[in-house]
């Protein structure tokens, strides 16, 4: 079977630079998924994304589908003949159904009689017959949430498109696709090479275009470039380069033959808050920022040209008048803001709806303070401190900077705050209450950053669960999943000995002061309540957490049926049956705990006493236990007073021994009534051992 190189490059206009990455992973997996299941083989291949094209490159295609035997079975022999041997109809609609007449047909011998079959061999198709289908669908299923039309065309996409090539070796593909005739030129640069580029094979295409076109093609090579230049520049400046991840794929999608240029703005803009800056340069020009060896901004921004110009001081110049404004603007924001205090605004936050059935923002501030308080007082904080910053927390939403920024709320409100003469410890917190913001961000320093952070988490999931909204398969509007994961971090992480149920019953109780109904609180369908629905919810979230962790999902589950509504707990409890599961005596033991439970579940409504009689005790096993489980009880239970759980199960597994004494030597069910009660007492004795940290029958 022959092979050739294939090229596939569409050229458009500028494409989307947050969804390049996006849609050229798409256009190849879908081009690659079909031709694996045309049965086309090829030996790698080579995606490249540009502003103004997505392309791939297939090396080694084969260059048709391989041959396939086919085999199609019919009647039965029985069936196809008569007596005298003449064919059926059956037989004869069977042929003329393959194209064929009866005697062309075979026989087939199988153990459940003979049956007429028609062999062929199907010829496979040429790829270049295949392609243009394989092109066209890969083209049409691109994620783009919202296609485009130009011209007089109805063709759509998610931008105009101008050029195709379909090159298989050297021989171009003909077809037309999204309205476009397919040939073997492309274009290189919009300024610096805009004509015709003529492909002679695919393997020529990268090339090409950086030495005749000035288009790197290849997006990670545009990448990496441009991380290098940004950093030297940087050096060059003597200071540091911040480069954003996401604005580095952005620049990068943003520009074919990069060329990083450092500019510089006035000192005075100094004054405001870096972040605000910061954001001001990376949303608005997709400028990266400078800091010096200590951290501190610079007042020099580093931007990437699309082109090499021989006048690169214009460029500088040009990008230095735009930002001046931007950042005045800022300048300005911040003066404004800092006339009126945190305290004054809060009266701004009344007509600013949080959710239109739990009241407004104020309501909301208003909740998180006495949640806040009650965190701290828990812990030991400083309660006034915390509600004063619960007090606080929303206040700068209604200031210029961040209604212009939304990304700094929160950071605004620590510089308001300490601007107020608030203090530190309330300033910090006004930012942290957002943490963690993601998955692995940091979290409050202090406590009082810890229990507003907490009470503004738990007042929402509360409140939109009191609402009956809970999130449902992908659709959580609130974030309630994500704000859950960073209650049961922040309790976990910084060793709270907070309990969810009476966090819930308190926001639950904030509603209420405020005269706020909450509807799944009053329902009586919900038989639960709501205060187990929330607990529920958010205990369920350790699930992907241990997962995450590599701990089995039994482990989850045997902690869980206990339903510790302490996270920090929770945690050790989880930890310490991990432990267990691992050593030696684990898997005897949780087979006993499950076989005590079946027979304790099987005693139906009997009175188990909680207590064992000695005296109804006849075989040495069951002595044996007794004994056994009354010293392990007395040196576990300080050591479960301290919840030191997995100190606790290591002290629990000599127990084996006597555990499977006990069932190889004694019956359970003894016909005397007393002495069965007084066994179901001893294993009642040995489960309940076991609960006081998990229920290890589910391992």
């Amino acid at each position: 079977m022959s092979q050739k190189d294939f090229l596939v490059e569409l050229g458009t206009e500028e494409l989307p630079p947050k969804a390049l990455k996006k849609l050229s992973n798409a256009f190849t997996q879908g081009i690659v998924d079909r031709l694996k299941s045309a049965q086309l083989s090829f030996d790698s291949f080579e995606a490249f994304a540009a502003p103004r094209r997505l392309a791939l490159l297939i090396k080694g295609l084969e260059t048709a589908q391989p041959d396939q035997q086919m085999e199609r079975r019919g009647p039965a022999v029985k069936a196809a003949f008569d007596a005298e041997g003449k064919a059926t109809k059956a037989a004869e609609g069977f042929a003329r159904s393959n194209g064929v007449t009866v005697d062309q047909l075979e026989t087939l011998e199988t153990d459940k009689g003979a049956w007429l079959v028609y062999r062929a061999v199907q010829q496979g198709s040429e790829t270049t017959q295949l392609l243009p289908e394989i092109i066209s669908q890969s083209l049409n299923e691109l994620p783009i949430p919202k296609r485009m039309r130009w011209g007089a065309r109805r063709t759509e996409f998610v931008r105009p498109v101008h050029w195709l090539v379909m090159l298989m070796g050297e021989e171009v593909v003909d077809c037309e696709i999204l309205g476009l005739k397919s040939g073997n030129q492309t274009r290189g640069h919009r300024f610096h090479a805009n004509q015709p580029l003529t492909i002679n094979q695919p393997a020529d295409y990268q090339n090409l275009l950086r030495e005749q076109g000035k288009v790197m093609a290849l997006f990670e090579e545009r990448r990496n470039l441009i991380k290098k230049q940004v950093t030297d520049v940087a050096t060059g400046l003597g200071g540091e380069a911040v480069i954003d991840v996401d604005l580095l794929d952005e620049v990068t999608a943003l520009n074919e033959w990069p060329v990083a240029l450092s500019g510089r703005f006035d000192d005075e803009f100094l004054e405001v808050p870096a972040e605000a800056l910061i954001s001001s340069m990376k949303e608005h020009q997709k400028y990266f920022h400078v800091v010096s060896n200590e951290g501190n901004l610079l007042p020099h921004f580093i931007t990437i040209s699309n082109i090499e110009s021989l006048q690169p001081e214009h460029v500088v110049s040009g990008n230095e008048r735009v930002i001046r404004p931007r950042l005045a603007d800022a300048k300005f924001f911040f003066d404004t803001d800092k006339k009126t205090s945190l305290d004054a605004r809060r009266e701004t936050l009344k007509p600013i709806i949080f959710q239109a059935q739990l009241g407004s923002l104020f309501n909301k501030t208003d909740r998180i303070a006495k949640l806040a308080g009650f965190i701290a007082k828990q812990e030991g904080g400083q309660e006034q401190l915390a509600v004063r910053a619960g007090e606080l927390c929303k206040s700068d939403l209604t200031s210029e900077m961040v209604l212009e920024f939304p990304e700094l709320q929160g950071i605004m409100g620590q510089y308001y705050g300490a601007n107020d003469g608030e203090p530190e410890e309330v300033c910090l917190a006004l930012n942290e209450q957002y943490m963690p913001r993601f998955a692995g961000d940091e979290l409050p320093s202090n406590l009082t950053g810890c229990a507003v952070a907490i009470a503004d988490k738990i007042d929402t999931i509360t409140g939109i669960f009191g609402i009956n909204q809970p999130p449902s398969g992908n659709k959580d509007p609130f974030a309630l999943r994500r704000a859950t994961l960073g209650v049961l971090r922040i309790i976990v992480e910084k060793k709270l000995d907070l309990d969810l149920r009476d966090l819930i019953n308190q926001s639950i109780e904030g509603y209420k002061s405020q005269g706020v109904q909450l509807p799944a609180e009053e329902s009586s369908a919900n038989k639960k309540g709501l205060t187990e629905t929330v607990l529920d919810f958010m205990l369920e979230r350790f699930r992907s957490w241990y997962q995450d962790e590599q701990i089995p999902v039994e482990v989850f589950l045997s902690v869980k049926a206990l339903k510790p509504s302490r996270p920090f707990d929770f945690d050790q409890r989880v930890k310490a049956v991990n432990s267990f599961s691992q050593m030696a005596e684990a898997e005897t033991l949780s087979a006993a705990n499950k076989r005590v439970s079946n027979i304790l579940a099987k005693a139906g409504d009997l009175v188990i006493p909680d207590s064992v009689d000695p005296a109804l005790m006849t075989e040495a096993a069951e002595k044996s236990l007794a004994s056994a489980l009354a010293d392990s009880k007395e040196k576990v239970a300080p050591i479960l007073e301290q919840r030191q759980y997995s100190v606790a199960m290591e002290s629990l597994a000599p127990l084996k021994d006597s555990v499977d004494r006990f069932f190889d030597e004694v019956l359970v069910n003894a016909e005397d009534e007393q002495v069965r009660l007084n066994r179901y007492a001893l294993l009642k004795q040995l489960r309940s051992l076991f609960l006081h940290v998990a229920d290890i029958s589910l391992l």
